[in-house]
């Protein structure tokens, strides 16, 4: 399939735990503090240190005037609808089965890559496709009963994960002539007007000064998330073909659960323990190197 490189497997290995343990954080900063707003108070001052990393970095911060239809395009695929509509599901889910939901975008991508994308998965990677689809029913085992009474929740989550698969896809196949780090600064910059705006209109009335823990929770995810996390998935998701970055990734709703369960006290059962399981083999699937036969 594809063997990452030293600097993509380190990369890999921070933004899994970073996006893992955010699960939890969005989740009580979410219940402490409208959610539009929490997400676009985060971007608005993630967007600084994200810009400061592209002047360390000495990357362009420039996009051809001919590529900003298309960059609209994956920011809208890869964050508008994805922010938007999980954040919204965390206020309502609890946070390990909202990053379960969320986190069904590599079943997504694999489908949407063989129906659309001319991109026939070979049988290792329907192997790691079907096991982190059946982990994904695991981690759900003990929720169907309750997502069922919150079906608005579950949607929004799916529409976020499907959305997002899209993006993975049309990411990957992008001939923008600019840096990753800059595609992932104007994505933000753009999803930040459009998260502000929708904060406006439907938030305004709650607005007040965030507690301490609104506070902790909306730094933690300006720093992390969109200062690092976003720009390494981007990335990743250009340098690795749809299948290996989007599998690759799914630790993230594993340590999402696990991490729920210590700082929130959500349960974890047996099924979770196999789910961690059939990640593992979920992610060996696509980044295990093919042994080649001699010439």
């Amino acid at each position: 399939m594809h063997a990452l490189s030293r600097q993509q497997l380190v990369v890999l290995a921070l933004l899994t735990v970073t996006w893992g343990v955010n699960w939890p954080v969005m989740k009580l900063g979410v219940s402490n503090y409208p959610p539009l707003t929490f997400r676009a108070l985060s971007m608005w001052i993630g967007l600084p240190v994200l810009a400061l990393g592209l002047v360390v970095l000495k990357v362009p911060f420039r996009i051809p005037r001919t590529a900003w239809r298309e960059l609209l395009w994956l920011a809208a695929t890869n964050m508008f609808v994805w922010h938007v509509c999980i954040i919204l599901a965390v206020r309502t889910l609890s946070s390990g089965r909202a990053a379960i939901l969320g986190y069904t975008m590599p079943i997504f991508s694999a489908v949407l890559g063989a129906l659309f994308y001319a991109s026939p998965l070979s049988r290792r990677a329907w192997t790691g496709v079907s096991a982190a689809a059946l982990g994904v029913l695991l981690l759900l085992w003990h929720e169907l009963t309750n997502l069922a009474g919150r079906p608005f929740g579950v949607l929004l989550a799916l529409v976020a994960a499907a959305c997002w698969a899209l993006g993975t896809q049309e990411l990957r196949r992008t001939r923008m002539e600019a840096p990753a780090l800059a595609i992932s600064f104007w994505m933000t910059a753009l999803t930040a007007v459009i998260m502000g705006g929708l904060a406006w209109a439907f938030e305004a009335p709650q607005w007040t000064l965030p507690n301490a823990t609104a506070t902790w929770t909306i730094l933690f995810n300006a720093v992390l998330i969109f200062g690092f996390a976003h720009a390494a998935w981007t990335y990743l998701a250009r340098g690795l073909p749809p299948v290996a970055s989007t599998l690759s990734v799914m630790m993230i709703p594993v340590l999402g659960v696990f991490s729920g369960a210590v700082w929130l006290g959500e349960a974890v059962h047996w099924q979770d323990w196999v789910a961690v399981g059939l990640m593992v083999v979920a992610i060996a699937s696509v980044l295990w190197p093919v042994r080649r036969p001699a010439p």
